[in-house]
């Protein structure tokens, strides 16, 4: 996956919008959902393209123990993100999952009215279990 191709995914799901938060270092862009962050990536071509994708604790351990491409986040709060080189070693059917499952996180812990806004998937099941 180039940085062109996770651009779009990032930018693919309901409410979110790129941001470069880092004035003296352009190239890090934020992908965010209401206000805050699920993806960040220095969007370049030179190799190797990396992206950090919030994480369940638990899941974080075990994708960090099965895939050498997924380390603790750069940066980051090493207990709840992940730094995945995309160096082809993994399928673009796990990154996408993982940048979904980080976009999902965030969105979770959202107030529901911003929930409802985004349309989200994940709503509706909440629902139907407090239904």
């Amino acid at each position: 996956m180039g940085a062109g191709r996770l651009r779009g995914v990032c930018l693919g799901f309901n409410g979110a919008v790129e941001e470069f938060p880092f004035g003296r270092n352009p190239d890090v862009s934020t992908f965010k959902v209401g206000g805050k962050i699920f993806a960040l990536s220095t969007l370049t071509d030179t190799p190797p393209l990396r992206v950090s994708l919030k994480c369940d604790p638990d899941l974080a351990v075990r994708l960090r123990s099965d895939h050498p491409a997924i380390v603790p986040g750069y940066h980051l709060n090493k207990r709840h993100w992940n730094t995945v080189t995309l160096d082809g070693s993994l399928p673009e059917a796990m990154v996408r999952d993982l940048i979904e499952d980080s976009y999902d996180l965030v969105v979770a812990s959202l107030p529901r009215l911003q929930r409802l806004r985004l349309d989200w998937p994940g709503q509706r099941e909440r629902d139907r279990e407090d239904g």
